[in-house]
């Protein structure tokens, strides 16, 4: 075994007060993807890119922080762990054991951004052409957390740059860091490319939903390219990781929004 392996030997604690308490990164890389979020939205607005003040932001991200956390948790056991929910209901309430689904999640703010345009007649399109531009932030925050958890890890490999998580992996065999992978492709570029469409043109302003299109397809596919050197942390369904699997309905919900946001445009210039 080449010595130039990493044996994965990070805590997942920053503090840690007794066997299942104390302050975990995991925790803490929502709150900065929270905050990084909120810090965008309100750049934003300073800059007249956005109607939402810092007030409508900070009433906006409590429904958001909660679309997250119960939507991803929800799907978790709902996309990834049924039986285990089946079995033992209450396994949803500890969460110290962990389970997040990012898909979950996306589920979870989109019915928070709808309730919360629906009480304020702001439409949903309208808000989400803001709030996607920020996302990769939270799920960079988020796949770091994963790493450090020693959690999700890749498949085996024999390339120099493996990592062996002694702690998490009964095998000891070493792995793509697939957190790693998925924290650059999920996070880093598509945070650059989002901002990038949303500062460099007037999508979100005069194509309402095309922005939120783009996300969706672009985060399927950059997840899709991660799950080839993930292990695939449930059964496989049609042959595909689940991950993958969930995605295609990614790529048909931005294929039809962005046909939707063009459709909308070529009739109200007519």
């Amino acid at each position: 075994m080449p010595l130039a392996y990493w044996v994965h030997d990070l805590s997942p604690f920053l503090i840690k007060f007794s066997e299942n308490v104390g302050l975990r990164y995991y925790g803490l890389a929502y709150l900065a993807g929270f905050l990084a979020s909120g810090w965008l939205l309100h750049l934003y607005w300073k800059k007249g890119r956005s109607p939402f003040g810092w007030n409508t932001i900070t009433d906006l991200m409590t429904y958001i922080v909660l679309g997250v956390l119960l939507g991803g948790r929800l799907g978790y056991f709902l996309l990834y762990q049924f039986q285990t929910l089946r079995a033992d209901p209450f396994a949803i309430f500890r969460v110290w054991e962990g389970g997040m689904a990012s898909h979950g999640a996306f589920l979870g703010v989109l019915i928070a951004l709808w309730w919360w345009g629906r009480q304020r007649q702001v439409p949903l399109l309208q808000v989400g052409d803001v709030i996607v531009p920020t996302v990769p932030v939270g799920l960079f925050f988020g796949r770091v957390a994963n790493f450090i958890n020693g959690e999700l890890w890749g498949k085996p490999t024999d390339g120099t740059w493996g990592v062996i998580f002694a702690r998490t992996d009964p095998t000891k065999l070493p792995r793509h860091p697939s957190q790693l992978y998925e924290a650059g492709l999920e996070g880093l570029v598509l945070l650059a490319y989002l901002q990038w469409r949303f500062w460099g043109s007037d999508t979100a302003r005069t194509r309402s939903g095309q922005l939120s299109g783009e996300f969706l397809i672009a985060y399927a596919v950059v997840r899709m390219i991660g799950e080839v050197f993930r292990e695939p942390d449930a059964s496989l369904l049609f042959g595909l990781s689940r991950g993958t699997f969930y995605s295609v309905f990614l790529i048909v919900a931005g294929a039809w929004l962005i046909w939707r946001a063009r459709k909308y445009q070529v009739t109200s210039n007519k």
